[in-house]
């Protein structure tokens, strides 16, 4: 269903943009796997094993002119763009009472007008092909907020307001446009947290564990195949928020 189809994802050198992306090139789409800083040969190599082409880009989707060249180029690359997952995001965690302009507005350019830009540009090949589909994600911090993440519970929160309105608009082309809320995953982002603190957010979680970024690549493919499926928000989060 998704063999030969071109899949953009932000943030997609590591940790859950990067089981996407590998998720997706097993399904036999190539893959545009955009960067803010470096990506590894190793993630390249592992992406073309699958039989598919991967086209590395390096930039910054906050930037408005960068997300509408990317755009260009891909589709003058690969004909189409059928797919755009935005995982582009950062955390600067603070206390409200302590938190810095920069910090609140450097969350909300990358995590939410990151997502703006894309869609912004992407939209335009959609509607012209009469289909594709949308992936925003979201976070539970945005379902529910949580302390010391006003920037980045806004910042989620507004990406699936984005997610609801682009539904809305693009429908009647035949595009879709969901968001995935993922919960405690196993990454980066949350390795540097200490044992006290990880020992609690896994007692609030039902399954008790935390998920996998394998966990959100699966809802993002089985989000890409189902074309009835729009303007929805995703929760993987082992029960987290229910």
């Amino acid at each position: 269903m998704l063999e030969g189809k071109t899949v953009i994802v932000t943030g997609a050198a590591k940790g859950i943009g990067k089981a996407i992306a590998i998720a997706f090139a097993k399904e036999g789409c190539n893959i545009v796997l955009n960067y803010h800083s470096s990506v590894s040969d190793e993630t390249v190599k592992e992406i073309e094993e699958q039989g598919v082409k991967c086209m590395p880009v390096q930039g910054d989707v906050s930037d408005f002119d960068f997300a509408k060249n990317l755009i260009r180029d891909v589709k003058k690359e690969f004909g189409s763009i059928d797919v755009l997952v935005n995982n582009a995001g950062i955390t600067k965690d603070m206390l409200l009472m302590r938190m810095t302009e920069e910090q609140f507005d450097s969350v909300i350019n990358t995590n939410l007008k990151g997502s703006f830009n894309m869609i912004r540009h992407a939209s335009s090949v959609m509607l012209k092909q009469r289909s594709g589909a949308i992936i925003n994600m979201s976070s539970v911090s945005g379902v529910a907020g949580n302390i010391g993440q006003a920037n980045y519970a806004a910042s989620k929160a507004g990406v699936i307001g984005l997610t609801k309105a682009t539904a809305k608009e693009l429908a009647q082309r035949g595009v879709t446009c969901n968001a995935i809320a993922p919960g405690f995953i196993e990454t980066d982002m949350t390795a540097v947290l200490n044992d006290d603190t990880k020992d609690a957010i896994l007692n609030s979680i039902p399954l008790s564990r935390a998920g996998k970024p394998e966990d959100v690549a699966n809802a993002a493919v089985f989000l890409a195949k189902n074309s009835y499926i729009t303007g929805q928000v995703l929760n993987v989060d082992g029960g987290m928020i229910m």
